[in-house]
């Protein structure tokens, strides 16, 4: 029809349109896909496992007897209590008792497992599937997989607080996919990115970015061609794009009162409600159709913000008490306006927290089984899966590793994370690298 009316010009609109990764098919789609979005609330630092959704009796029983799997160590107890909620009777610790209002919403795996006990490697982890940096992250693959929705923001979005993450900011690039898979930062607090009001009127600045597109363009094409500075002349076009439509998706000011009272964006405490701007805003960057955003937490601790060797009682409450109301937020939210059958929410950190400790009041680094949690895009609420031992020190049942976890993700976006590759120095890498299994017992 398009083709036959009006002198075809409509169908020339759209096969230009069909052309642009917003538009067009995704790059390997398998099957339908259950997610069109993902929001990765990142708990960097390592949660501990056996505070929150992991309860073991045996570690109050055994309180303060010599820990028998590493010397000069005590079993701990956990200083907070647990109880169960939901139709699902999932046992949720009193630090998140808003979370606790969305058990029948969520599937915890309590049998993660990672490799090492340090920040950088375990963080390089949980965003690449590799230990080592340079491999595009978890949001560069989604963006190269299945784009962006809309062609005037960007298919991968960071939420952050400003600094930069142990692992380093690679964590969130594209390493040798497209630069333009990289993600946009938008800070918390002040301006969201630099540059987001144009100083120039549209028709100057129309004339600076040809300008600028034809030198990019030359300069290119002496190198024969160049992905970066080609990704640079999109990275250019989109920023102007997103100039014109950001701050109005950024704008909280047109949330009703309840909303704004359900996030908390009227907190006191600062970092409380900058946590829940930036909750609301995943949830607004989902409505405009970004693939993959990526929640940070408030700045804490140098190596997380979890990261409490000491001091465990007071930090981790002071965490929970920034991010559990607004966590719990984002799911009702999503919940009641219909989008949370179509996104996929994460909730995870590099690797949990020791059963035991040399103190009283701190635990260190733990791969070797934690906690993590994912609700909607077809996950199957109120569930849990796998276990870690009596005492919370090894995962022994059901054990899932980060590539199980990929592979999780990439099959509820409808991907085969088999397929999803891109060849780069002779061979073909992928993001579970040659791991990684769908977990489908926690799948609806």
């Amino acid at each position: 029809m398009l083709k036959t009316s009006a002198t075809g010009f409509a169908w020339m609109a759209l096969s230009a349109l069909i052309q642009q990764r917003a538009y067009g098919a995704p790059v390997a789609p398998q099957f339908a896909a259950k997610a069109k979005n993902v929001i990765f609330l990142f708990m960097d630092g390592g949660v501990s496992h056996v505070d929150t959704f992991d309860p073991k009796p045996a570690l109050a029983e055994h309180a303060g007897e010599a820990s028998n799997v590493d010397k000069g160590r005590k079993w701990l107890k956990s200083p907070w209590s647990f109880g169960q909620y939901g139709q699902s009777g999932m046992w949720i610790s009193e630090l998140f008792p808003n979370i606790a209002k969305c058990a029948d919403d969520i599937a915890v795996i309590r049998s993660m497992k990672a490799d090492l006990p340090i920040h950088s490697t375990g963080v390089t982890l949980l965003h690449t599937g590799h230990n080592l940096a340079g491999r595009p992250s978890l949001g560069s693959w989604m963006s190269y997989g299945l784009g962006s929705e809309n062609e005037n923001l960007p298919g991968y979005v960071v939420l952050s607080f400003g600094h930069v993450p142990v692992g380093g900011l690679e964590v969130f690039g594209s390493g040798f996919l497209p630069a333009r898979h990289q993600a946009t930062i938008i800070r918390a607090d002040g301006a969201p990115m630099d540059n987001i009001v144009p100083v120039d009127t549209p028709a100057l600045q129309g004339t600076k970015l040809d300008f600028l597109r034809r030198q990019d363009e030359a300069f290119s094409a002496r190198l024969g061609g160049n992905d970066a500075v080609e990704s640079a002349v999109r990275n250019y076009e989109l920023a102007a794009r997103m100039q014109s439509l950001l701050p109005d998706v950024l704008d909280e000011r047109k949330e009703s009162p309840a909303t704004r009272e359900l996030y908390g964006l009227d907190a006191e405490d600062a970092n409380t409600h900058l946590y829940a701007r930036q909750c609301l805003r995943a949830r607004r960057l989902v409505e405009s159709g970004v693939r993959f955003i990526q929640v940070n937490c408030p700045y804490g601790q140098s190596n997380g913000t979890w990261d409490q060797h000491g001091n465990l009682k007071a930090g981790h409450e002071k965490n929970a008490r920034q991010t559990d109301r607004a966590v719990a937020a984002l799911i009702m939210d999503l919940k009641q306006r219909g989008l949370l059958e179509s996104t996929l929410v994460l909730w995870a950190g590099e690797f949990g927290r020791t059963p035991h400790s040399p103190g009283t009041d701190g635990r260190d680094h733990h791969p070797e089984g934690f906690t993590v949690f994912l609700a909607g895009g077809g996950v199957k609420g109120g569930t849990v899966y796998g276990a870690t031992d009596e005492f919370g020190v090894h995962a022994v049942e059901n054990v899932t590793d980060f590539h199980d976890l990929h592979a999780t993700v990439l099959h509820l976006a409808g991907i085969n994370h088999e397929k999803l590759t891109f060849r780069y120095a002779g061979r073909d890498f992928r993001l579970t690298d040659v791991s990684g299994h769908v977990v489908y017992d926690i799948l609806a």
